[in-house]
Order: structure tokens, then sequence, then C-alpha cells
């Protein structure tokens, strides 16, 4: 079986810079920065697999009892067994296989409470277009670690528990995860064992942990943290938020740095803003010491989808307006296809409403992979429950 490209490691080099949080009277969203798209052109599929929706972990426990029995998008619930869909965080193996988790579940903390979330591992094979799961792990708390009460007594965590989102893989094998139901972040043992106790972010609540702490919430629902890096040496988190801070300028979203080593997070702290306050953030990774990638989205699919692109930011700011800058290195929905892998057109299209998933393969690789939110999204064919697709891309200049 052909294997992808072994991969730059997602967060290439430490973050050292310094960047004030913005005054509340700082720019509103999409003003003050320059794109400089000239720099990148139309990025080239260079591959294209896809997992089908319809996929399931074998001999697994049933799955969507609270969605009702009525078809969406064609399929019927409840399931016999958990879906392997979702993929809202990505991480590179040495073997050639990713390492993906599936998000809350099914869309709310309601709804979700039998849904087991997991790390699923994963093989895309270009030459045939398929995925092949290969494995996975069940995210638990077997040492009761979590303080608040869990939806399973066995302590096997579920989308009523935790919202998770991005995925950080150390070098002992071990899962730093994202959370947006706190915003958490989550260490996990190479056998999805919690190792230990959810970190929170201080004075920031999602309404779902507000309830628990008995405090007013700051951020909208699952708005925690959607995309995350590491620096090079493992030591950095910079966890990157999907929703704006009450008080906060709108459409401005805040990317935190967290010290493994010392246990706690830094002062720094960053400012992403968002071309418009309607879009939202899919995932980040770093380039080096000053640079991420970061995907931007609206919440449009198939034909009302209208803007997904990924973009460098650099947090230098060298223009001073109190944000990361921002260069547009791909469009999703303007992808060059002369090979036809993706379809019998010219152009070929990522029209999801969730595109949560972006790694590096070399300096003008990426990998791209959408969040299809079974049953529910069907960007792809109105009426039809949209599949994980894999693809790479190629862009017209190396990131350096």
């Amino acid at each position: 079986m052909r294997r992808m490209p072994r991969l730059a490691t997602a967060g290439l080099a430490v973050l050292t810079l310094s960047v004030a949080a913005p005054a509340s009277g700082a720019t509103p969203a999409g003003a003050g920065f320059q794109h400089r798209p000239d720099r990148f052109g139309q990025a080239t599929l260079t591959g294209f697999a896809s997992l089908p929706a319809t996929t399931f972990v074998p001999a697994s426990d049933p799955s969507g009892a609270l969605l009702g029995t009525a078809a969406i998008n064609g399929i019927v619930p409840p399931f016999a067994d958990q879906p392997v869909q979702g993929f809202s965080g990505i991480a590179r193996n040495s073997d050639g296989s990713f390492d993906v988790i599936s998000d809350n579940g099914y869309g709310n903390k309601a709804n979700s409470g039998d849904f087991v979330l997991r790390v699923q591992r994963v093989i895309p094979d270009y030459a045939t277009g398929t995925v092949d799961v290969v494995g996975g792990v069940n995210l638990t708390d077997p040492a009761g670690l979590v303080p608040f009460a869990l939806t399973r007594p066995d302590r096997v965590l579920t989308g009523s528990d935790f919202d998770v989102e991005s995925i950080v893989k150390a070098s002992d094998g071990s899962y730093w995860i994202g959370d947006e139901f706190g915003p958490f972040l989550l260490h996990f043992d190479r056998a999805g064992r919690l190792l230990a106790a959810p970190v929170p972010l201080a004075d920031v609540h999602a309404p779902e942990s507000a309830a628990i702490l008995g405090v007013t919430p700051n951020l909208p629902s699952s708005k925690g943290f959607e995309g995350m890096a590491s620096s090079a040496d493992g030591r950095y988190l910079y966890p990157l938020l999907e929703g704006t801070v009450s008080g906060d300028p709108a459409g401005s979203l805040r990317i935190y740095q967290y010290d493994r080593r010392a246990g706690h997070y830094t002062d720094q702290r960053f400012t992403y803003r968002l071309e418009s306050s309607a879009n939202a953030i899919g995932d980040m990774i770093s380039v080096d010491r000053d640079r991420f990638l970061v995907i931007e989205r609206d919440n449009g699919q198939g034909a009302t989808a209208l803007f997904k692109k990924i973009f460098m930011v650099d947090v230098r700011d060298r223009d001073a307006d109190g944000a990361v800058d921002k260069t547009v290195v791909a469009d999703l929905l303007d992808i060059a296809d002369p090979r036809h892998l993706g379809g019998t057109a010219s152009t070929f299209r990522f029209p999801f409403q969730t595109i949560e998933d972006v790694i590096l393969l070399d300096d003008r690789t990426l990998g791209v992979v959408n969040d299809n939110n079974f049953p529910f999204s069907s960007g792809r064919t109105p009426g039809q429950p949209d599949d994980n697709e894999f693809i790479t891309i190629r862009l017209t200049r190396p990131l350096r």
C-alpha cells in the first residue's frame, strides 16, 4: 500500500515573542492588516482519498439514541456501533499513519452522551483514493481525575463530557487535546487514559463549564480550543479559541501559551483577527518560531460555501495593529486540479461546513481533512452525508 509522504512535525519551533493583548478599542474584525495575496497563487490538488461516512468501529457500543429515528441525509439513527467520523484534529505517526480525533459527537452536550470520544488511527492511500482505519483508542479517566460527574460510570469519556477539537502528540506518545466545553487542556497517555486533571483557562468559561462552576459564562457555547500548535521541543502549547471572549473586539480570538514544563499558562498572548466576525477557525499548526497556519472558514456548505482559506499568520505583528499578520496561502474553494484527482472539473472545491485539520507534509505541501459532522453535513452532495475527505495540496511557493 502506498503511504503518505513523511510529514514535517506540526509545531516546528518555539515562539519567543511578546505581543500585547488588544485594547478594548482595537481595530474591528477584518481591518488593519495586509494579506499580500500575490505571495501565493492557486494551490494544486496532488492527492485525494476519502473514508465513507458510514464507517463504524467494529463491535463497539451503540450510538445516536438521542437523534430520534427519522432519516438524516438518508441515514437512519440510532446506530449499532460507534461512527468513525467528525475529524477535528490530526497528528502524524512515524509509520506513515495519522491519529485523528473525533469531536464531541452529534453537535451538542445534550445529544452526545452515547458517543465515545476516541483517537482513530488511519492511513490514507492516494493510489486507490481510500482511507484505512487501522486502530484507535477510547479516551478514558480510570483514575477519577475529572472533578465533575461523567456520563458513564465506567469513566469512558463521551461527547457529553468534553468537546475535543485539537490535538498535539508528544514525543512520548501521549496526547494533549484541546476541549471547547471548558475550555480545558487534557493530557492523555498513549492508551487514551487521562494523566492529570483538566487544565482550566482562568477567567474564561464557556456555558458548559460555567454551569458546573456556578459562574457567568464569557465565551459562547463550544467555542473553546478549536486549534492548538506545539513548539518543536514540545515545551509550549499554543491553543487558539474559536470564539471571542466577552469584552474583546468582535471577531478577535485569543492565542495562549501553555508551558508544559511549568504546568501553567504564561503571560504571553496573541490575537487572531477573523476576516468576518461570522467566520470561525478550523485548525492551527506551527510553521516556525514566528508563524502558524490557520484554517478560517464561513459556516456555509456546498453552493453556500463562500470562504474557506488557509492563512499564514505571523505573530511578530509587523504592522503594529495588535493582531497577528495574515497572508492567504490557499483558497480551498479554488484549487487547481489538472489531473482530475477530485472529479471531472479542472478546479476542485472543498465546500464543507467545517474543515478542521491541516498538517505540513513538506515545505510546499499541506494535508487537509474535513469534519463531516456525521450524519448532518452534506456539502459534497445535497441530501447525502459527507465522507471524511483527505486531500493534499501543493502551494505555489515554499513556506520557508
